[in-house]
């Protein structure tokens, strides 16, 4: 899977193609996205999109749905691109995760509001706080949802910083949910080459 800077229909394989690659890498994707996964406490996980997750995504979408005209995969691909880090900042799925389904149900009707608690802080630097759901709304008066589309934005010298090596916690301090946790140095190598444009390197 070839990673161009930019999903565009010429970028994709054709399903055939797909196929086999799919079968020959799938191992590689799962591994990506567990490197870029990061738990927050028990029941929050954030997993950090890049290009080829997101390449990935559309691809399943296309072979799921057997999508081969040109409308169609474009649609996919509008669904899921802006979820692609363009250089400035992180961008991550976030699950709520309570196996009870009664549990559930209460303890979201608690967290209302706790996509915009999450944080990211750069050793010596403020936090940056989640930009949530710029998609569409997903929460209402009696409870928030249970995944979230989350964004941060970081700074020239908080991208810098990150690049250089310095530690980055993850954290979230809604009332009902105060956590946080130090991104592992594996993780945050990879979440750095998410910003290696914005700096020019």
């Amino acid at each position: 899977m070839q990673l161009t800077g930019k999903i565009t229909v010429d970028s994709l394989m054709s399903l055939e193609a797909y196929s086999k690659w799919r079968k020959l890498h799938k191992g590689e994707l799962i591994a990506h996205r567990r490197l870029r996964s990061v738990g927050l406490g028990e029941h929050v996980t954030l997993l950090f999109e890049s290009e080829l997750t997101m390449r990935y995504q559309v691809q399943e979408m296309l072979r799921i749905e057997k999508i081969f005209e040109e409308e169609g995969i474009q649609a996919e691909i509008d669904t899921y691109a802006p979820l692609v880090p363009d250089g400035t900042n992180w961008k991550a799925t976030l699950l709520i995760e309570y196996p009870d389904e009664n549990e559930r149900k209460r303890e979201l009707a608690r967290l209302i509001g706790v996509e915009d608690r999450m944080f990211v802080e750069v050793e010596g630097q403020a936090r940056v706080y989640a930009i949530a759901d710029e998609d569409l709304e997903r929460e209402n008066d009696e409870k928030t949802s249970a995944v979230h589309f989350v964004r941060f934005e970081f700074t020239l010298s908080m991208r810098s910083a990150i690049k250089a090596g310095a530690a980055v916690k993850l954290g979230c301090d809604h009332t009902n949910y105060p956590a946080h946790v130090a991104i592992a140095p594996e993780t945050l190598a990879s979440l750095a080459g998410d910003l290696r444009q914005a700096t020019g390197t």
